[in-house]
């Protein structure tokens, strides 16, 4: 099955030669080509004549009989094209799928298909030996229609099918599958440039197969292709993966950064397994934020993605310290007010972004950057996740932006990607 919708073709035919009219199932007249000159042998055109005229009485058993006996007769190049032609009217005209990629085949194989209409054969031939899975014949029918002017979003999708088919789906990281995998991807890159660039819509499709093929083929470019998935469609499950492999390529990145990592993951919607719940709560709580400890294993409960085992030990632990903690939070505003530097301050802010009180979050991580002595790129990520959580989009975004370097600009990246697809 196709990863996207053939485009359709009007097969479009006027031939000539020898005492054989013009096919009387030919496409409308104004979009008929003039044929080439041909030169057709006199018996075959007498067969010609007999399918043409079955054809025209709906025998069309009758004109696969004289074709077949044209087929017999055939000594040139030219009788091959002419009878090609009569073929390809005649399985339009049937319905004759098979009957039409025999036609196109011995049209193209003779040589003398005019070159206005090579494009179009080919691309059609490419598209019918995909379906049979001859891929290697697929890859040289849309190569062919390529070089002969066919565009590229509507032939280097067959094209790259054909690669991918090639590859298959086991011990895709291995030669030659993985060479495959690379030049089908090639080629599927090719077709979304072009739609793009021709104002169309390029369906996320493609890129969520680019993300199969290049993750399964272990090629690095698998997070670009993530990025246009998300692009395309800007869904929890496409920043899912997006995260899921910034996460596998920083490996030692801290607890507190992975925690901004996964309330990205919460705020999209991308939380989705229990394991996604369990180890939001676990980094928060390894970073003494109670409240989202809580916050993410009700999550999960509420969505019968956890039962109430799973994650009992986090959460008994969290909603005992809670009360406690909310307690203290109005003498440690007072304290990060007096204090000498930001730390007491930010992390005030910390537990307030956690109870999800993000007016005072955001307050709290605006002192600790005025009084400075702070981590400034991860106090500008959380002050963008506060900002962003209050509905002040415009703040969020300047905060991520402000975000410098390291894996801590990459977790903003992250965080702008999810802004962008909500038009900030």
């Amino acid at each position: 099955m196709r990863f996207v919708t053939p485009f359709a073709l009007v097969l479009a035919l006027a031939v000539s030669g020898g005492a054989v009219s013009a096919p009387a199932f030919a496409a409308k007249k104004e979009e008929k080509k003039a044929g080439p000159k041909l030169n057709v042998t006199p018996d075959v055109i007498k067969s010609l004549q007999a399918a043409q005229k079955a054809a025209e009485a709906q025998d069309f058993a009758g004109a696969k009989a004289a074709l077949a006996e044209a087929d017999s007769k055939a000594v040139s190049n030219d009788d091959k094209y002419q009878i090609g032609a009569i073929k390809l009217n005649t399985s339009i005209a049937a319905k004759d799928t098979a009957l039409q990629s025999e036609a196109l085949t011995q049209m193209l194989d003779s040589g003398l298909t005019p070159p206005e209409q090579a494009a179009q054969f080919n691309s059609v031939a490419a598209g019918q030996a995909l379906d049979a899975k001859n891929y290697d014949l697929a890859i040289q029918r849309a190569q062919a229609a390529l070089a002969a002017g066919a565009k590229s979003e509507t032939i280097n999708p067959t094209l790259a099918q054909a690669y991918f088919g090639k590859a298959g789906t086991t011990n895709a990281a291995a030669e030659p599958a993985r060479g495959f995998n690379v030049q089908g991807l090639a080629a599927l890159k090719a077709a979304a440039d072009a739609m793009k660039a021709s104002g169309q819509q390029v369906p996320a499709q493609w890129y969520q197969i680019g993300v199969g093929r290049a993750e399964a083929a272990k090629l690095p470019e698998v997070t670009e292709w993530a990025k246009m998935a998300y692009e395309a469609e800007p869904s929890g499950t496409n920043l899912r993966t997006l995260v899921r492999l910034f996460q596998r390529a920083n490996p030692n990145i801290t607890n507190r950064e992975n925690l901004d990592v996964l309330r990205l993951l919460s705020a999209s919607d991308g939380l989705v397994v229990a394991g996604d719940y369990l180890e939001f709560a676990e980094m928060a709580s390894k970073t003494g934020i109670y409240g989202e400890v809580k916050s993410s294993i009700d999550l999960g409960r509420s969505k019968n993605v956890l039962n109430a085992n799973q994650g009992a030990d986090l959460y008994q632990t969290a909603t005992a310290r809670i009360s406690g903690d909310k307690s203290t939070l109005g003498a440690a505003e007072a304290d990060a007010r007096k204090a000498a530097n930001g730390k007491i301050a930010a992390a005030t802010a910390d537990a307030y972004l956690g109870y999800g009180d993000y007016a005072k979050a955001a307050a709290m991580f605006e002192l600790a950057k005025e009084k400075g002595g702070v981590d400034a790129d991860e106090v500008n990520t959380r002050m963008g996740i506060a900002k962003l959580k209050a509905g002040d989009n415009a703040a969020a975004k300047a905060a991520f932006e402000a975000v410098q370097g390291g894996a801590r600009k990459q977790i903003a990246g992250l965080w702008l990607a999810y802004l962008g697809s909500k038009g900030a």
